[in-house]
């Protein structure tokens, strides 16, 4: 009933947004803003037995993807493990999915780096590799002194150089620092920002970003499957969520039955996707969405060092997450 509620008061602003992105089509042209709404996973990056990126069996995933209803690909993401390939190797990962990828999907590229200077030029080399739009994740290695002016800056350059549109990145548990509100709103009257993706799982934080957005048209995606229905209920527009990987399909059908207002089969829905997304997330991270991604018939594997499989015990606690909710 809350959910149907809060449907008929925001019900018109999300039409008015649907009817704005959908003008603005794959490219943005004429000087409407990207549509993001959708469901993206942020693909795993295969590797080989000696730890090169294996690129055949990551065009192996692609052409399953392909068959997903999915907006597009996110692209070198947290799950893509970008903080372990050099940028050249971010950058040919992005080059091989850009000629696998169907027209009309959009391609997001993780392009974020420590420095301003370095986060400009992996921008440039992604939009160049076939980037649609990057995401640019948070600065945090001196994260004491990353306060709002600091991120106002650091974004507004890229965006200032950057060819394509620019998504926010906010990952507190990775990088232990959330972007501030009023940064974001700051940032999202920047004709070049035309996103944020929000990890951090606070309802109130996302609602009230989009509240105070909305004259920019600001699009907001939910950083994880957990909360995703919440996340619709206060205004997002899609959500770029791990737990895609594996089920892709039913994450897409999350978003038809939110995008439609059928709260009811949503809800029953989104509480058989909050232990397993939870499992490849903050419980078990990376090395458990690979190997779920093995059940699911794609190709998962291992990860780069130092990050190292899971034990025997997790993997079991990993198969219970999912049966336990009928996935397997």
């Amino acid at each position: 009933m809350l959910c149907a509620r809060l449907w008929t008061r925001s019900a018109p602003l999300l039409w008015r947004r649907a009817q704005s992105h959908a003008a603005a089509g794959a490219g943005g042209a004429g000087g409407t803003r990207l549509d993001l709404s959708g469901i993206y996973p942020p693909i795993a990056t295969p590797f080989t037995a000696e730890e090169d990126v294996d690129h055949r069996r990551l065009e192996e995933n692609l052409q399953k993807y392909a068959k997903i209803p999915f907006k597009g690909l996110v692209v070198q993401g947290s799950n893509g493990e970008y903080p372990y390939l050099t940028q050249e190797e971010r950058v040919e990962v992005v080059r091989t999915v850009r000629r696998s990828l169907p027209a009309g999907k959009l391609l997001m590229a993780g392009s974020g780096c420590e420095s301003t200077r370095a986060t400009v030029r992996l921008t440039e080399e992604m939009a160049a590799a076939g980037a649609d739009a990057v995401l640019v994740v948070t600065p945090c290695f001196y994260k004491g002194k990353m306060d709002s002016r600091a991120l106002i800056q650091h974004f507004t350059t890229v965006a200032d150089s950057s060819a394509v549109p620019v998504v926010l990145y906010s990952v507190p548990a990775n990088t232990g620092l959330e972007l501030p509100p009023e940064a974001v709103v700051r940032l999202a009257q920047h004709p070049n920002i035309v996103g944020l993706k929000d990890s951090g799982g606070d309802i109130t934080r996302i609602g009230l970003i989009v509240h105070q957005t909305e004259a920019q048209d600001f699009q907001v995606l939910a950083g994880s499957a957990g909360f995703l229905m919440a996340a619709y209920c206060v205004g997002a527009v899609g959500g770029v969520c791990a737990l895609a990987n594996v089920l892709g399909r039913e994450l897409c059908e999350l978003e038809r039955l939110c995008a439609s207002g059928r709260w009811e089969e949503a809800r029953v829905l989104q509480r058989r996707l909050i232990e397993p997304n939870a499992a490849v997330t903050r419980k078990l991270g990376v090395p458990a969405l690979k190997q779920a991604m093995e059940w699911f018939g794609f190709h998962g594997g291992a990860c780069r060092s130092p990050l190292q499989p899971l034990t025997e015990a997790e993997t079991e606690q990993l198969r219970r997450d999912f049966a336990s909710n009928g996935w397997l």
